[in-house]
């Protein structure tokens, strides 16, 4: 399997499952623009660890959206792929949670992932071939207390990922969705002990997945061998959804 010449835009690529996926995608050949917030050092060590391209922009602005596309193509001259990884978090009860948290991670998570899908619509389907895969969550399948607005936001990608799929096909561009459980990263890794424990009796796996677990994924769905799957959910969870 390779991305040799294939161009990937990855938002929210600096830590993380994001990092990880720019780094599988950069193993396999692609030519790698990522975007990141605030992060500035960690982009930059990415950026020299991966030899990828980080690019401030907020994904959930229109014109940030599409400088990001923007930049991919005039560096390399396409875009072929897209990871729309970005996410935050706000969480708190549904009877408490103050309207500006809900809005900020909709616009966060749900619009900036049609935003930039708008923005590499129509170069890949001129091309006639793309491959666009959507970081969702197992929580957007099942549910979470206290996380009503990110709940929200990743069952959201579903939907936009297969409505998008659907669209896009006649023209080999193909859209599917990961949903992540618990994994290792810097929002797992501030638990509390306890809180850790009894999540870890909730996978059937018992431990908590890698960023790595996800990545390699990703990589799958966004190469050729893939151009038969679209419109798909696949979860990556050591089996909490089961």
């Amino acid at each position: 399997m390779t991305l040799a010449g294939k161009t990937a835009v990855v938002t929210g690529g600096s830590r993380g499952i994001g990092r990880a996926v720019v780094a599988e995608l950069r193993a396999l050949g692609a030519n790698v623009v990522f975007s990141y917030a605030g992060n500035a050092d960690a982009a930059e060590e990415t950026a020299d660890a991966t030899g990828a391209v980080a690019v401030k922009a907020d994904a959930a602005d229109p014109a940030g959206a599409q400088a990001l596309v923007d930049a991919a193509v005039d560096a390399f001259g396409s875009v072929d792929i897209l990871v729309n990884n970005t996410g935050i978090t706000r969480d708190g009860l549904l009877m408490t949670m103050k309207e500006d948290a809900f809005d900020a991670v909709i616009a966060t998570n749900l619009k900036g992932a049609f935003l930039t899908m708008k923005a590499v619509c129509r170069p890949m389907m001129k091309a006639r071939w793309g491959r666009i895969v959507n970081l969702s969550s197992v929580v957007g399948l099942r549910g979470n207390a206290g996380q009503a607005n990110y709940s929200a936001s990743k069952a959201g990608i579903i939907g936009l990922t297969k409505s998008a799929a659907k669209e896009l096909a006649t023209r080999d561009v193909t859209v599917n969705a990961v949903a992540p459980g618990f994994i290792d990263t810097d929002m797992t890794a501030a638990l509390p002990e306890k809180a850790r424990e009894e999540l870890l009796k909730s996978i059937p796996m018992a431990r908590l997945g890698q960023p790595e677990d996800v990545a390699h994924l990703v990589a799958f769905l966004c190469s050729e061998e893939a151009g038969y799957i679209t419109g798909q959910v696949v979860c990556v969870d050591g089996g909490m959804a089961v």
